[in-house]
């Protein structure tokens, strides 16, 4: 442990600075890139499904739909925008091309698109008024464009490879910045395919060539992080349920996973001897299915499920992806916006005063004896600040005295991710009627962790890591 000298000069007494340049931590296993870091802070974006599907009351189109069937009557980005916007979403992802190969940007590489549309009669491009819109309301944007296409004639062969990379390079260079670009794991199978009428089957694994095309993406657009099941930046969570697992590893071993591999149940969970910084994205639609179906409109998932999904995804160490299933009109539905907005007001309310904020804490062990590291650190509102422990010190306890008797029933706390995920095992207790009572007993944390439980009186409240890869590195506490 380092120890700070006291220093004699012409009579003066100081301290050395030397208790003060204690070193941080060394990073543990894999760590998230900027890329990474920059949507983590994000947690909570929009799906748009909305594309020829909308028009034929389907979830899967077979490809063979006339393009003349795309007219929606009120189309509005703006309204979609601000309706996440007001809802404290930060981006919306847009289903650029589904599994029917239907492009709602005029592509110069097929006729199968807007621009053979009645819609302004075929003058118009949904990518750019989303795009425009985003940009408005202060959102970003990413893009979904299907691996599968069932209406082009060279699906299955290799020529389609050099089709779906002319239209990614289309999106990504002529729309502006994009924070996410979404692979879907469907893939293979009966489609139109330009009039064969057939099945199609491909080997996921290889038939992509995935590292070329994630080549080209991360020359477009470098900033953007690219979900599959297999990531490479961000994988699927196994389900479309709205969860993650309670234990939930931001990492991958990601060489043993692909798009569309049988692998839901590890991917609910990640890998704690992960190989790669991949973390969880909960994708889940706000209704039964993903596209608009008018027979849905009573289907709205109420308050209730949407909060459980809420601390179930964002509350377990993952981003939330809530889909809204843009209507024939052009338009989220009333009702969709109603609840999101609903949740949006509730969630404001459940986390609007931290008890923690400025309490004294007092901490089991600190890093060096290092003011730079001391516990008081999770709570002053400065998420580069963290408290940290020395190197050989795995469990340790901070306590954080309320100040007076108080009620609680929320517990949010946050790894300092940029040294990597390291706790394995913490609990939580509250000091009630002069005794400790456990009233949370989990395993990971990550970015970020909050739990919900009975309200609970207690004047001061006891967070212990009980186990940890290494030592731990907390930026974070709250508690309401």
């Amino acid at each position: 442990m380092k120890t700070c000298k006291i220093i004699i000069l012409f009579g003066l007494v100081g301290i050395s600075s030397s208790c003060n340049n204690t070193p941080p931590p060394e990073p543990y296993g894999p760590i998230p890139s900027e890329r990474q870091i920059a949507w983590h802070e994000m947690e909570f974006y929009a799906f748009v499904h909305f594309n020829m599907n909308t028009f034929t009351d389907k979830e899967w189109g077979f490809g063979d739909e006339s393009p003349e069937m795309f007219n929606p009557t009120e189309l509005d980005c703006r309204q979609w925008a601000r309706v996440c916007r007001d809802a404290g979403i930060k981006g919306i992802i847009i289903t650029a091309k589904h599994h029917d190969g239907f492009c709602l940007w005029p592509s110069k590489y097929t006729e199968h698109s807007v621009k053979n549309s009645k819609w302004k009669n075929g003058e118009g491009d949904v990518i750019r008024e989303l795009a425009d819109a985003c940009i408005e309301f202060g959102l970003k944007m990413g893009i979904y464009l299907s691996p599968w296409d069932r209406n082009h004639e060279d699906y299955g062969k290799p020529e389609y490879i050099n089709y779906y990379r002319n239209q990614l390079t289309e999106l990504l260079t002529d729309y502006g910045p994009v924070f996410e670009v979404w692979f879907d794991g469907a893939n293979g199978g009966t489609g139109y395919y330009g009039g064969a009428n057939e099945t199609r089957l491909i080997d996921r694994e290889t038939y992509y060539d995935w590292p070329n095309t994630h080549k080209l993406v991360r020359e477009l657009q470098p900033d953007a992080c690219m979900f599959s099941d297999a990531g490479p930046d961000i994988r699927w969570c196994g389900n479309e349920r709205g969860w993650v697992n309670a234990t939930n590893w931001s990492l991958l071993r990601r060489d043993e996973y692909y798009p569309g591999c049988p692998c839901a149940r590890q991917l609910q969970t990640g890998d704690e001897d992960g190989t790669h910084w991949v973390p969880a994205e909960v994708d889940v639609s706000i209704r039964p299915g993903w596209f608009y179906h008018e027979s849905q409109d009573s289907l709205v998932k109420s308050l209730p499920e949407l909060l459980n999904i809420y601390y179930h995804s964002i509350g377990r160490n993952g981003s939330l992806l809530l889909n809204f299933p843009v209507d024939h009109r052009g338009l989220i539905h009333e009702n969709d916006a109603e609840q999101v907005l609903k949740l949006a007001a509730t969630i404001q309310s459940d986390l609007a005063d931290d008890r923690a904020a400025g309490k004294a804490v007092d901490a089991s062990n600190v890093r060096g004896e290092s003011k730079k590291f001391r516990a008081t650190n999770i709570n002053d509102n400065d998420p580069e600040t963290y408290w940290a422990t020395d190197d050989h010190i795995t469990t340790a306890v901070v306590t954080i005295d309320l100040g007076k008797p108080t009620e609680i029933s929320r517990f949010l706390v946050q790894e300092h991710i940029k040294l990597g995920q390291r706790v394995q095992e913490f609990t939580i207790e509250a000091f009630v009627e002069n005794q400790w009572t456990q009233i949370a007993s989990e395993t990971t944390i990550g970015y970020k962790r909050i739990l919900r439980f009975p309200p609970v009186t207690a004047d001061l409240i006891r967070f212990t890591i009980k186990k940890s890869k290494a030592c731990p590195v907390i930026s974070n506490l709250e508690i309401y």
